[in-house]
């Protein structure tokens, strides 16, 4: 395995975006703010209920994008953009329990997640600025 690619799940190589333990953080947390967001009321549709799915969205999609790109620069410059999007995403469930619209507890799963990719995005972008492979193999 290419030290600059997080762990898969098992042994298994990694062969796709798809094998990284860090994208598939990503999906859940993604997947479960499109579940919490599902009781916020209709007229928070295309505000805070748009921009936490969008967020979270763009967390898995940015890992899955750096990683399809050839060079390694460009890998880790989409890995930051994905911290980035991880971060407005906490700030936007933060602001959610502030005005009511979710109680502390529903969303605390959901932020411990985003702390645990954050966490996992960290170890890969110190894992891939330490490693000496100027481009990263990929099928």
């Amino acid at each position: 395995m290419n030290a600059g690619e997080a762990k898969a799940v098992g042994t298994q190589a990694i062969r796709s975006y798809r094998d990284l333990e860090v994208w598939q953080a990503a999906m859940d947390v993604a997947e479960q703010c499109y579940r919490l967001t599902k009781t916020f009321p209709k007229d928070e549709l295309f505000g805070l209920t748009m921009q936490i799915r969008r967020a979270a969205v763009s967390v898995a999609a940015n890992i899955a994008e750096g990683y399809g790109r050839e060079g390694k620069g460009e890998y880790l410059q989409f890995l930051r953009i994905a911290q980035g999007s991880l971060k407005e995403l906490e700030t936007y469930l933060l602001l959610s329990v502030r005005i009511g619209l979710v109680a502390e507890g529903e969303s605390a799963p959901v932020l411990a997640n985003c702390d645990r990719v954050g966490k996992m995005l960290h170890r890969l972008i110190r894992a891939l600025r330490n490693s000496s492979a100027v481009k990263r193999p990929h099928p």
